[in-house]
């Protein structure tokens, strides 16, 4: 951008947000926005001195950026409206503003959780070898998130060309710095991870622009990670309902002063590069062109997207997924997850695998074993940052790479739930087909190994009612393999949670060419008498325990336990009138609890159905009550005879 474009830039966001402004105080439009009047030289310098080709991720306080980097006004009236013209056709927002033709992969309204997002998109930058960078954008309250500084070490230690861009105005929200924050000076956090910073004034729009080009060219020369403080403020509320109680006037007025427009309109007329009456006439032309982009916007505000044009942004399409069978051996079920990822890095040169001790060490429970050393550069060790690297993969995915990432105990995917729940599952959905995430995210579930509650809870219950993610849990060694291989080619976050209980069973294992399909349940036919239901260890113990009886009984492993496979869920409880659901997790708000809803709302005829489930319960120490929270083999075939003898 040259001077007179980076003027217009900066008069074009502030016309915008006064408009904006002034038509949701007038009723004109739904839900909330933040508006970012008075630091505009922040993000019109910031974009000045980045390449085109740069990734962004704002915060959501993000129009200034938007525009800055070229996106259409109008575009933006009609996703305010929630027309389907608008950027993110009407779902997205003021908050998630994505747009992949200017490089903008979308605003986060977590506060701080851009920031991993961002690392994650520089970090695929760099292993695609592109001489680009990416900046996570965030505010000076986003500075006590531990997401943050997880980004921050690992950009470090793995070199990762990012830029920390903090906008520093002074307060999160309503919470003043003074009041939140442990020093004055913001950047020097940076020093804890060996990464090079500056302070700069964030009202003055060429030093923005020339700090950031410099900057960019460091981290491009150094493969270094860099961090810039910019400090602003915001003339106005931090939303649209705040009545800045919280700030003085003379505090106001101080910055008012400081207007980045004026400032560097004025230094423009001083060296004459414009003359004042022409800014005036800039300034109106641009006030015209706003009021055009919101009056054509308005124009088609109730063009909204219908709930079946909805239902297609949920999954991005991914290949056919089919039942193949190639040559079988026996196998370990750890075994067979293992000979899945080997094939897996050796086949797909997008493909790497991150987690905790999952090199030299082998992996926690040894899955990973010797894939370190086979595969040079595709199997990362991280620090112990589950926020941070799963939020690091999910913005590799954004870009084309297929991470597999590794939680060591599934009870940790609570440190994790924010980049999958709230990006991984939302992001084709909010961006409205824009970008997806093709990540797979592996974690061992369930008892029996004696680690105590904090370390063996069957926790994929948590992630059932979030809608986009595809959650798995194979039972055997057959389907372990071949489900995972097939979880790598979906274009989705899928959640691949492998039983502990199971790592030592033996199977069947299918070679290179075995995939079964996700979403799918594997049916097994043996006799009418009774349906039994399950999925991963449960199941494994309900087959195996009623292996005297399995001529009288048809079995279902769900396998996939999110989206359930309804129709032959539904197909097959049509034909019994007797059912039992087996599970290792509570029964409340569980998959038993779901698919007995789905069969009484949808199967008629007297249905005796039993649910066998976990007692509700964390999971002891102790080896006999560890045992007996789950269910037991005794426990299961009683209530198999009891149906059967009903």
């Amino acid at each position: 951008m040259d001077e007179i474009e980076i003027l217009k830039a900066m008069l074009r966001s502030r016309s915008f947000e006064n408009k904006l402004s002034h038509m949701f105080k007038k009723g004109a439009f739904y839900g909330t926005t933040h508006l970012n009047i008075g630091q505009e030289a922040s993000h019109v310098g910031l974009i000045a001195g980045l390449d085109d080709k740069d990734w962004i991720v704002p915060t959501h306080r993000c129009h200034g950026f938007n525009i800055a980097r070229g996106t259409k006004p109008e575009k933006m009236f009609a996703e305010m409206f929630g027309s389907r013209y608008g950027v993110c056709r009407g779902l997205g927002g003021s908050m998630h503003m994505t747009e992949i033709y200017t490089c903008n992969a979308g605003s986060s309204a977590i506060v701080g959780s851009g920031v991993p997002i961002a690392t994650g998109l520089a970090f695929a930058l760099k292993r695609k070898g592109r001489e680009n960078i990416a900046v996570a954008i965030f505010g000076d309250g986003a500075t006590s998130r531990g997401s943050v500084h997880e980004a921050m070490n690992m950009a470090s230690v793995w070199n990762i060309p990012v830029l920390f861009y903090l906008e520093n105005n002074h307060y999160g929200m309503s919470a003043s710095e003074k009041n939140a924050i442990s020093t004055d000076n913001l950047s020097l956090r940076a020093d804890g991870y060996s990464i090079k910073h500056i302070k700069i004034d964030g009202n003055d729009v060429a030093l923005v622009r020339d700090t950031v080009a410099d900057a960019r060219k460091y981290i491009l020369e150094n493969n270094r990670p860099f961090f810039i403080e910019v400090d602003t403020y915001r003339l106005c509320g931090h939303s649209k309902s705040d009545r800045l109680v919280y700030r003085t006037r003379e505090e106001e007025e101080m910055w008012r002063k400081k207007d980045p427009i004026c400032r560097f309109s004025s230094s423009l007329i001083e060296k004459g590069v414009i003359g004042e009456d022409d800014y005036h006439r800039m300034e109106k032309e641009i006030d015209e062109e706003i009021e055009d982009a919101y009056i054509k916007a308005e124009a088609e505000k109730d063009d909204a997207l219908t709930l079946r044009e909805l239902d297609s942004f949920l999954f991005a399409p991914s290949p056919i997924s089919r039942n193949t069978k190639g040559e079988v051996h026996k196998a370990s079920y750890r075994r067979a997850i293992y000979e899945a990822l080997d094939e897996i890095l050796g086949e797909d040169a997008l493909a790497f695998l991150m987690g905790e001790d999952i090199g030299l060490y082998g992996g926690c429970f040894g899955v990973t074993s010797d894939l370190y050393g086979k595969h040079p550069g595709k199997v990362l060790e991280t620090p112990v940052s589950e926020e941070g690297f799963t939020s690091i993969a999910v913005g590799a995915s954004m870009l084309g790479l297929h991470p597999i990432v590794e939680i060591m105990y599934a009870d940790f995917s609570t440190l994790a739930s924010d980049p999958l729940i709230n990006h991984a599952a939302k992001t084709y959905f909010m961006s409205a087909g824009q970008l997806n995430c093709p990540l797979v995210y592996r974690s061992p579930i369930g008892s029996g190994t004696g680690h105590g509650s904090q370390h063996t809870a069957n926790i994929e219950s948590m992630f059932l009612n979030t809608p986009g993610l595809i959650v798995v849990a194979p039972s055997d060694s057959y389907s372990a393999k071949a489900l995972l291989k097939s979880a790598h080619r979906d274009n989705n976050p899928v959640l691949f949670f492998e039983h502990k209980g199971l790592y030592d069973t033996q199977g069947d294992v299918g070679d290179e060419n075995t995939y079964l399909p996700l979403g799918k349940a594997i049916v097994s036919e043996y006799g009418s008498e009774l349906l039994l239901i399950g999925y991963s260890h449960a199941f494994h113990t309900a087959f195996e325990s009623t292996e005297d009886i399995r001529e009288r009984l048809t079995y279902i492993d769900l396998a996939t336990i999110s989206p359930l496979d309804k129709d032959t869920i539904i197909g097959y409880a049509s034909s019994f009138d007797k059912i039992l659901i087996v599970q290792d997790t509570p029964e409340c708000g569980s998959v038993g609890d779901s698919v007995i809803s789905l069969i009484a709302r949808n199967c008629n005829g007297r249905k005796d159905i039993r649910l066998v489930a976990a007692r509700s319960l964390p999971i002891p120490f102790s080896r006999n009550l560890e045992k007996n929270v789950i269910p037991t083999t005794e426990e299961i075939r009683k209530a198999v005879f009891e149906l059967l003898n009903a």
